[in-house]
């Protein structure tokens, strides 16, 4: 079975609130783990004082957001995540989430390439940090137009590509729902994945709106391979508590031992 927890995008979740309170405000509601996107915007030392007060895991954050699909850049791209590295060190944080670019325009098998170089070249970095970096598909329909990886079959191919255990994939329920649908089959690959983020959809707003089953995805995941966090990055439509309380509900539900024995 599955070691599993929720955590809370306090980017998403506590939108337009300091991430300090947001940090608290995740404890009151009775969670353990938190992420958010931007590091270098950010109160690092009164982080990481809140975040050893509360007792609260730090899931995930995003690393520089430098392009990969652009072979130029892939220094910068080095360099940003060199210093993310550091970042997670110094908040015991072992994920990094990596968007790869958008599309330049140029076959996209030369900008593949691109990516799977620049990935390769990150694998010694992460390796040694014993941190691992999650590339990330994103739907181009409504979010993201013009982004280069919107697939998540080409993800898991380009992690297979890249072939190491610090490389992997974040599969975002509300992205590859837009994109693809038939969750279930497309996220058969449980090894390769190193995070996940849900929200509603249409709409990403709760969990409970929209045709996501997440009670019945979370069931699976926890019967999977899958080990890690299952973060919550949904903007709310209700009152905050009302959201988080259900999402804790079906997880407890869905990942109580008891019911697979």
């Amino acid at each position: 079975m599955s070691e599993i927890t929720l955590s809370v995008c306090v980017d998403a979740v506590f939108n337009g609130i300091d991430t300090l309170p947001a940090m608290e405000k995740t404890k009151e509601a009775g969670y353990s783990a938190y992420e958010f996107w931007s590091w270098w915007d950010k109160n690092l030392s009164a982080i990481r004082a809140k975040q050893e007060k509360l007792g609260l895991t730090l899931s995930a954050f995003c690393t520089k957001m430098i392009s990969l699909t652009e072979p130029y850049r892939r220094g910068a791209y080095l360099a940003g995540l060199k210093e993310s590295i550091s970042t997670a060190n110094e908040l015991n944080c072992r994920v990094l989430i990596s968007q790869v670019g958008n599309d330049t325009g140029a076959e996209r098998k030369s900008q593949r390439a691109s990516v799977v170089a620049g990935l390769k070249e990150s694998a010694n970095l992460l390796e040694e940090s014993g941190i691992t970096l999650v590339i990330e598909p994103l739907n181009t329909k409504i979010d993201h137009q013009g982004y280069y990886l919107y697939s998540s079959q080409e993800a898991f191919d380009i992690v297979h590509e890249v072939d190491s255990p610090n490389v992997k994939v974040l599969f975002d329920i509300y992205h590859q729902q837009i994109m693809e649908g038939d969750l279930l089959r497309h996220m058969d690959n449980w090894k390769g994945i190193g995070h996940f983020h849900a929200a509603g959809n249409p709409g990403r707003h709760e969990l409970y709106y929209g045709e996501i089953q997440y009670a019945y995805l979370f069931s699976e995941i926890y019967k999977s391979d899958y080990r890690g966090f299952v973060g919550l990055e949904y903007f709310p439509k209700d009152d905050v508590s009302k959201g988080l309380a259900y999402c804790q509900s079906i997880a407890d539900e869905a990942f109580d031992p008891h019911l697979y024995l």
